[in-house]
């Protein structure tokens, strides 16, 4: 049985699928995310008359890294190169596009691995539970736009500091929003306003931060998008030399797991912000780097995977979102040699992809990684989500000029040291992991026994590829009763 889905509740599992049925809606398996060639014929037809963030429930087949944008229809992974006259490195720095999910953001498929499984065994009644999103980022528009396509009720939790295009969405998709106080790496108020809601046993808490679905949903679908990107290269006696991830809700990074099983001598790299190094130093702070939220370790975070920690200033981050967005910027990349398709890409980078772009280098530097190496990072969200922090730059910083893009050019990106960088020895690896218990033992109660259980790589491998086969289980099951 699953470690995750304890029991069915065959009353209420019926009941929603009657309610599905009704609404029209199945349900897709990992599977068919994480190859969408297995969907059915009767799907593929009618989806290239559906926009991509269509509130249609047919828009649960397209949380998938493979998403033909042009066509409504399927393809390969989504992905581009960083050319060499941006990074200044030999290594080869590839990034899959999360821009292409519905939403913007592949957080629309770490939600559906958290609230689906629930769903199909009857967990979650749509009928009378409310489905709680808390976020530093993403997380919380991909839980809202999964519920409106399950027809179930969204709350959104996420620091009030966050930028303004995600609290306009979220409206207008008709969540509940809740802001807490501050920004970025107020993480813990997130988690007091969770237990807050718990007290009414109607809202169901889908923690990021402690839900497996998350990690699972990367290993099974990121992971494998990722490898087909490298695959794709056809680079002779290619190397995947590193996976870039920011920590965050260590979702992400558990698709660096599965690569690290095709890949042993794979560096998996956790990114995060250098006002707020948590990992490297056991810091706290507040930062702008949005959508990797911090200050402490995420419980399905396999730290004893992670071989090294890259900080990223977060005003470096910021310099490069003007010098990839501003006119003036783009003008002065072209005249570095950089062509116009890769000029087009950049906007498919939201501020948390330049912060992964900046570890990849960072880390090309740090391990002089050749022409042979190829560096594999995730591009989470597309820069349209930040219009408003390129503004309010603007009016901080005054117009954009050659000068200042050349000024970002050189700094942030070609002289990007390997400051702020660490290797992760056996014990600094357990050090990290214990640091856990005093936000989820003592603070969330969780078990130090199973803590214990979590530095068994054993436990992390069945999890990861054992309950994937019961969800998939589970939703065939569901879709058969429809």
């Amino acid at each position: 049985m699953s470690k995750i889905i304890k029991k069915i509740d065959h009353a209420v599992v019926k009941k929603t699928a009657a309610r599905c049925k009704a609404q029209g809606i199945t349900i897709p398996t990992f599977a068919q995310m994480r190859n969408p060639n297995l969907i059915p014929d009767s799907v593929k037809q009618k989806l290239p008359s559906i926009g991509l963030w269509d509130v249609n429930p047919l828009n649960l087949y397209r949380i998938t890294w493979k998403n033909d944008v042009k066509t409504g229809g399927f393809g390969g992974v989504n992905y581009f190169e960083i050319p060499k006259a941006i990074t200044g490195v030999n290594a080869r720095i590839i990034g899959i596009v999360g821009k292409y999910f519905p939403t913007g953001a592949h957080k629309v498929g770490a939600a559906f691995g958290c609230l689906v499984p629930r769903l199909v065994s009857g967990e979650f009644d749509p009928e009378k539970h409310k489905a709680v999103w808390p976020s530093t980022g993403n997380y919380c528009r991909g839980g809202a736009f999964d519920c409106r396509l399950l027809d179930c009720t969204p709350i959104a939790i996420l620091p009030e500091g966050m930028s303004k295009e995600r609290f306009v969405w979220l409206k207008e998709i008709g969540a509940e929003v809740i802001a807490t106080p501050g920004t970025e790496s107020n993480v813990k108020e997130i988690y007091d306003k969770c237990w807050e809601l718990k007290k009414d046993p109607l809202n169901i808490i889908f923690n990021q931060f402690e839900e497996f679905g998350n990690p699972i949903w990367h290993y099974n679908v990121t992971g494998p998008a990722l490898e087909e990107a490298f695959q794709t290269l056809g680079v002779k006696n290619g190397n995947a030399a590193a996976y870039i991830s920011a920590t965050g809700s260590a979702g992400t990074i558990g698709a660096g797991d599965y690569l690290k099983k095709l890949h042993p001598n794979l560096k998996i790299v956790a990114s995060e912000a250098l006002q707020c190094p948590t990992l490297l130093m056991n810091g706290f702070g507040e930062h702008r780097i949005e959508g990797i939220g911090d200050k402490h370790i995420p419980w399905v975070h396999n730290v004893r995977n992670t071989d090294t920690v890259s900080a990223i200033d977060d005003e470096d981050c910021m310099r490069v979102l003007r010098l990839f967005n501003e006119v003036e910027g783009q003008k002065y990349l072209k005249s570095q040699g950089v062509t116009d398709a890769e000029l087009g890409n950049l906007k498919l980078m939201g501020i948390s992809s330049i912060s992964n772009m900046l570890s990849a280098i960072k880390t090309a530097k740090y391990f002089e990684y050749s022409s042979n190496d190829v560096v594999l990072t995730i591009f989470t969200d597309g820069a349209d989500m930040y219009h408003s922090r390129v503004e309010e730059l603007r009016h901080e910083r005054g117009v954009y000029t050659t000068i200042e893009a050349a000024k970002d050019h050189a700094a942030p990106l070609m002289h990007q040291s390997i400051d702020y960088y660490k290797e992760l020895s056996y014990y600094d690896k357990k050090a990290i992991h214990n640091l856990k218990y005093f936000t989820w033992v003592e603070q969330q109660g969780k078990s130090s026994d199973e803590l214990r259980e979590q530095w068994n790589p054993e436990y992390w491998r069945s999890l990861f590829e054992y309950e994937v086969a019961q969800f998939d289980k589970l939703i065939e099951e569901f879709n058969a009763m429809m």
